[in-house]
């Protein structure tokens, strides 16, 4: 079992910043994926950015040169620094490692308001 546990969310004006992090812990398997999701009210939840093991890293084309995902690797932890943050990117961020199973955590609501 992996255990997830995410933060950072929050409330933001138009143009901020925010950084989430999600930590790891339990039988992680080396060489395993992490990623965030996200799911607005009404929609169904999207890939927001994933990073492998090795740093490779792949973005949703609606938050490229916004949003940086990293990781390290000794924390087990990921992060999502998001930048220039629009109404549209509200919604709960879910945090997803993917090895031999997918865990999820439990998501963390990101509001972006005036």
């Amino acid at each position: 079992q992996v255990q997830l546990v995410e933060s950072g969310g929050g409330l933001v004006q138009p143009g901020g910043s925010l950084r989430l992090s999600c930590a790891a812990s339990g039988s992680i398997d080396s060489g395993n994926i992490m990623g965030w999701y996200r799911q607005a009210p009404g929609k169904q939840r999207e890939l927001v950015a994933v990073i492998s093991s090795g740093g490779a890293r792949n973005y949703a084309d609606s938050v490229r040169g916004r949003f940086t995902i990293s990781r390290d690797n000794a924390k087990n932890t990921v992060y999502l620094q998001m930048n220039s943050l629009k109404p549209e990117d509200t919604a709960v961020y879910y945090c997803k490692m993917s090895g031999r199973y997918d865990y999820w955590g439990q998501g963390t609501q990101v509001t972006v308001s005036s």
